[in-house]
Parts: structure tokens; sequence; C-alpha cells
């Protein structure tokens, strides 16, 4: 089964000479349970792409379907809890409230949405990411790698249909680098969980059963690594 589906993905900035296609007819679709890297140079279209699949920002053209329902042909109030409900999302910069604990952090989606929390989900999340002992903690009081870790479980605590990371390991030092992606692996294994990785480091992409690379907007190499 597809989980993503992208279709003639088209993103236009400005008009007339100042006309700039970040995205430039992106068509592909990506399994449940395939980890699946997208890479490419500064400016190439990745995080555009990243926005557009997550409902964060709406394309000029084009379609994106997560688990058969079309994104864009929701309502704004709508597509707002359609991506709290099915779609993950972790970013390089953690985006954790300063003022609100590890806990509240990770739940605050949830709560947003009107739903009760699984607590016993939230422990069984926090113990597999080494958080546990944490949550009562204030982000200021964590470490970066510790402050992705909670962005990693708040992304999977909804159970989302689909996990988004945007550079994940950009702002850390090469050994919390390669715990958090080991995490995300083992989330991707043990959860069946699928992922789309923005990343520059080729290490990284290599470890992803997918590749794709972007140029200009457009997709350029579609490999499947295993």
């Amino acid at each position: 089964m597809d989980i993503l589906r992208t279709e003639d993905l088209t993103k236009v900035y400005g008009k007339g000479e100042n006309e700039v296609r970040a995205l430039d007819g992106v068509s592909f679709t990506v399994p449940e349970g395939q980890m699946t890297a997208i890479i490419g140079p500064s400016g190439s279209g990745k995080s555009t792409l990243l926005h557009l699949i997550g409902g964060v920002d709406k394309p000029t053209s084009g379609k994106v379907f997560v688990n058969g329902e079309d994104v864009y042909k929701q309502s704004d109030k709508n597509l707002a809890v359609f991506r709290r409900r099915h779609v993950g999302l972790i970013y390089q910069f953690y985006n954790l409230i300063p003022i609100l604990n590890v806990k509240d952090n990770i739940t605050l989606p949830t709560l947003m949405d009107g739903r009760k929390p699984d607590e016993t989900r939230l422990v069984q999340l926090a113990e597999k990411l080494g958080i546990a002992d944490r949550l009562n903690a204030l982000p200021s009081q964590l470490s970066g790698g510790q402050q992705q870790r909670v962005s990693i479980c708040r992304a999977l605590f909804s159970n989302p249909s689909l996990l988004l990371a945007d550079e994940p390991t950009g702002n850390l030092d090469s050994k919390n680098s390669r715990e958090i992606i080991e995490l995300l692996r083992m989330s991707n294994k043990e959860f069946r969980q699928t992922m789309l990785i923005i990343t520059h480091d080729e290490d990284i992409a290599l470890q992803c059963d997918r590749i794709i690379a972007i140029e200009d907007g457009r997709i350029i190499r579609d490999e499947v690594m295993k």
C-alpha cells in the first residue's frame, strides 16, 4: 500500500522575470514502511517538497495524497486536524515550547486535537528513545541530542501515517547524529513507520531504503537501495 503519492507537484514563487520554480512537476510514491531519503544541493526544492507534503504550505498545482486522502481538498480547519493525526514532523531545531516540560511538549498536539493522551504509549516511546527520566524537565535543561529525541517522540506519539524529518541531525555533533539516525531506523523497523528524511549527509542517505535526488525542483534520480 502506498502511504504517500504526489502528482505533478509544482510550487512557483513570484511572477514574470522574478518567477522561481521551487518544484517543477514532482511525482512519486512511497509504500508503507519505507524509509526514504531526499537529497540535493541547497535551493534544490527539498524543503519546499517536505512542506507541501506535510500540509504546511500549498502547491501552485499538483496533488498530494497521504493514506489515500487528497491533502489539499480539505478545508484549512480539517487540514490542521489531518496534519496532527497523520503527519509527524521533525525539524532541525527541535521546535519545542520552552515553558512546557518534555511530557507536555510530546502530548500537546494530541491535546490540541481534543483527545486524551495514551499514557502507556508515552512511557513506552520515552523508554525506547532514552528520555523516560526526563519527562518533567524543561527543554533548556536538555542537551541537543535529548531535545531531538523529544522531537522524535512527539512526532511518533500520534502514530502518524507518515513521518517527515527536515535535516534531523543538522544541529547535532557526529555522535548524537549517529544515535538519532539509529533511533529513526529503529522506529522504522519496529513500528513500520513510513519516513521521508531530507538530508545533506550521504552517510545518512545510504542507511535508508531508497534515495530520491532533487535538483532545480525536479527528480533526477530515484534509487532503491535495499
